[in-house]
């Protein structure tokens, strides 16, 4: 008959057994909480043969932003063959923007280095190249940054390893270009409905009684203006988080407002108690909200859509939700109503779906 002796371990290599695996419980939790996201800097800092014309540096181009009036749009997508694209809706913001003011200069800035073999391909692109205030520009990220509060943070690289990192690409991008320049920045899935001269500068829009939305966003190229988008710059430094979609834009925006005007509620947030900076109602830029984006495409509420987006000087047509629901031209819905009144001529050289 075997006998077994029971293992003993003492009061004192009983602590050293539990401290041990505690330690290795510890190293399999960091390992597996570490954020393991791809790279993706190296997709902006390629070059393609010639022949080839990729745009103007921003930075060093014959025309630049110039202090005031200026419109901010930007597509931080990679680019796999340097060929530059934007679709019918992307284009239709720009032209919108533009034709509703003659007098502002819209940069469209491109992360990629990006550029185009052959116009004529391009009929979306002509018909942009036909306003004289349309400025297609490459931002160069490795010296985008320099001389501003992020220049060491870009050089970390830490906005390549985001979860979400062409939406939060696009984030930094807006508060350092507005930081730069001043002016105003839109995203592209907007289309523009009335002019922006009667506007007092600095100001954004509510989305919620939650949310300032970081959509539409103004800012002075000095006094308030820069001091707001300043603080916004540095509230990125401090809290930018690449595993959180929201944080980086509408929560900088959200978060700054809540310091300076002493309040947490967005509609409370008036012109008087927040430095001379204006938070709009959503009907001025978000209307109609992204639950209810549907009302752009279907033909049912057309009427009241049009009626609910009459008083808007912006309106949101949610890219992120919408952006797979096709309008075919000519249709009665209101997002074609809207593009053929605001942005006619992309939508005419759109084709059969806009």
């Amino acid at each position: 008959m075997v006998s077994i002796t029971p293992f003993y371990v003492s009061g004192k290599n009983k602590r050293k057994v539990f401290l041990s695996v505690g330690l290795v419980l510890a190293m399999v939790y960091v390992l597996f909480s570490i954020n393991y996201q791809p790279l993706h800097e190296n997709c902006f800092a390629r070059e393609f043969p010639d022949p080839f014309r990729v745009l103007e540096d921003v930075q060093k181009s014959h025309k630049q932003p110039q202090h005031g009036k200026n419109i901010f749009f930007h597509e931080t997508s990679c680019s796999a063959d340097g060929i530059i694209r934007l679709n019918a809706r992307q284009a239709c913001a720009i032209e919108s923007a533009a034709r509703m003011n003659p007098n502002w200069n819209a940069f469209v800035l491109f992360a990629a280095p990006v550029g185009f073999r052959n116009k004529s391909a391009l009929p979306l692109l002509d018909v942009l190249h036909a306003y004289p205030n349309i400025n297609l520009r490459h931002v160069n990220l490795s010296t985008y940054a320099q001389d501003t509060p992020l220049e060491d943070w870009m050089h970390t690289g830490e906005i390549f390893r985001s979860k979400y990192m062409n939406s939060h690409l696009s984030d930094v991008m807006r508060y350092l270009t507005l930081y730069k320049y001043g002016g105003t920045y839109l995203d592209l899935d907007v289309v523009v409905l009335k002019s922006f001269d009667t506007m007092e500068p600095n100001y954004a829009g509510a989305e919620s009684s939650r949310w300032v939305a970081a959509g539409v966003i103004n800012f002075e190229s000095d006094g308030h203006g820069h001091e707001l988008a300043a603080m916004c710059v540095r509230d990125l430094l401090i809290n930018f988080n690449g595993q959180d979609w929201g944080n980086n834009g509408p929560g900088v925006i959200t978060r700054v407002l809540k310091r300076i005007c002493s309040t947490k509620a967005p509609l409370m947030m008036t012109r008087e108690r927040c430095r001379y900076f204006t938070v709009y109602p959503p009907e001025a830029f978000y209307a109609i909200n992204f639950d209810d984006y549907l009302q752009f495409f279907e033909e049912r509420w057309v009427d009241q859509a049009l009626a609910t987006l009459n008083r808007s000087i912006v309106t949101h047509v949610w890219n992120k939700f919408s952006r797979d629901t096709k309008v075919r031209v000519g249709s009665r819905v209101a997002y074609g109503v809207l593009a053929e009144q605001y942005c006619p001529r992309v939508y005419k050289a759109s084709g059969e779906f806009f």
